[in-house]
């Protein structure tokens, strides 16, 4: 799984339903929701495994 920052909860979660986009930029990131409140994460420059 891919852990990233949930700001709202302020510590590190585990991605619920992580998935692999490409920002406008062209850099690759994972996108996913916090599993205890549900807000949207982002983990930049990092490929989901």
């Amino acid at each position: 799984m891919v852990e990233a920052y949930c700001v709202k909860c302020r510590r590190k979660v585990e991605m619920k339903s992580p998935t692999q986009v490409t920002m406008k930029n062209g850099r690759p990131a994972v996108k996913g929701t916090c599993p205890i409140c549900g807000t949207v994460l982002y983990r930049i420059g990092k490929a989901s495994r």
